[in-house]
């Protein structure tokens, strides 16, 4: 069953101007340590590694049900990469508590995230669903 489904259209020359204004203030506000690590690597596309990011905890917060309110924070949901390269989502703290609100008992909750940017864009969808294990 479907819990939740969210997209976000980021601008990546806003996130390179955000990053150039504020650095590693807007940065750590933001973005996981594992993100910013991932991100930082790639020198040539790295505010478009930020964008993408920023698009998926937007499309996130809304698959979830609140945006970014009811305790539900920025940090509270960071994209890695599973084994295959695919991207996943991880949450903790208010934005977890928020999912697992959302899951109906006897149900695990599934993640499915998907990104994609061609400059100055850089999108997301989040899909949130359950299923019996």
């Amino acid at each position: 069953m479907i819990l939740g489904l969210g997209s976000d259209l980021c601008n990546i020359e806003r996130i390179a101007r955000a990053i150039d204004r504020f650095g590693d203030r807007v940065l750590e506000r933001i973005f996981t340590a594992a993100e910013r690590a991932k991100s930082d690597r790639r020198v040539v596309t790295r505010a478009a590694s930020y964008a993408k990011r920023f698009a998926a905890k937007e499309a996130c917060a809304k698959a979830l049900g609140t945006g970014f309110r009811r305790g539900v924070f920025f940090r509270d949901m960071g994209v890695v990469n599973l084994a295959s390269g695919a991207p996943a989502m991880v949450l903790t703290g208010g934005a977890l508590a928020r999912l697992e609100a959302l899951t109906p008992v006897g149900h695990k909750a599934h993640i499915h995230v998907t990104l994609t940017d061609d400059h100055p864009w850089a999108l997301a969808f989040v899909l949130i669903t359950a299923s019996r294990p």
